[in-house]
């Protein structure tokens, strides 16, 4: 099997070309490709399928082989399936929440995310939905916070049950914010999450009188967030290798 490994703002994904829909992978394998120790490691498995709606659609895989939607996974993918056919200029997908857009740059693609609107105050806690659930606290340094104590606590926190959250840390600066992330799934600190910066984005705008920070700093790189009719996420998306893999041996 080929695939090619992605990373975008330092969230890296294993990316596959089913565009033939003939690949089937069972929970195991998906573990086992995503494991940093016996398979390939990464945040993510994504693989390109057909659409009966759209160019294509995205089946992401977290680590632990549950289904989500994944911003940065999604700006990858699209990255990905004009290098495979896709329209190479503006296009659209599906993922596990719905009908998306892409806009497609070689080095910044940017996706649309379907968002509510919803904020949910939660004692100290903010809470919303952008494509995947993120638990949102403002802190005054983020780079202080034990985010895998932290992170793990809230991720199971009793409002998100049964299924719990992503969490994310946000301290707010002059020139936007910085985002730390636990990310469900992965079950510990990514270096980047783009539904995450984007719900930080979201929240950001409905604190302080519709302004949405276009810098969104994370330990993997900057994100952008635009509302234009739609929610926008833009970021880079790098191919960092080409390889093949044996599923028999896994």
């Amino acid at each position: 099997m080929n695939f090619t490994k992605y990373h975008g703002a330092g969230n890296d994904f294993v990316m596959i070309n089913n565009l033939s829909g003939k690949l089937k992978l069972t929970d195991y394998q998906v573990q086992m490709i995503c494991s940093r120790r016996f398979g390939v490691g990464s945040d993510g498995l994504i693989l390109i399928e057909p659409s009966t709606i759209a160019d294509f659609h995205i089946n992401f895989y977290n680590p632990d082989a549950s289904k989500s939607f994944c911003g940065n996974g999604s700006r990858c993918a699209a990255h990905f399936a004009v290098s495979n056919g896709a329209p190479a200029d503006i296009g659209t997908f599906t993922a596990i929440d719905g009908l998306h857009h892409y806009v497609y740059d070689k080095s910044e693609p940017g996706i649309s995310l379907e968002t509510n609107g919803e904020i949910k105050a939660i004692d100290d806690l903010f809470f919303l939905n952008t494509g995947s659930p993120h638990l949102i606290q403002v802190v005054d340094d983020v780079a202080s916070v034990d985010i895998e104590v932290d992170g793990e606590k809230l991720r199971h926190h009793e409002r998100c049950k049964p299924l719990g959250t992503n969490v994310n840390f946000v301290e707010w600066t002059d020139n936007g914010a910085i985002v730390r992330t636990f990310e469900r799934g992965v079950e510990s600190e990514t270096l980047s999450c783009g539904t995450g910066v984007t719900a930080v984005g979201l929240l950001h705008r409905h604190l302080f009188g519709g302004c949405i920070p276009r810098q969104i700093q994370t330990k993997g790189g900057t994100l952008r967030v635009y509302f234009e009719k739609r929610t926008w996420l833009y970021g880079p998306a790098k191919v960092v290798y080409l390889g093949e893999l044996n599923l028999n041996d896994l």
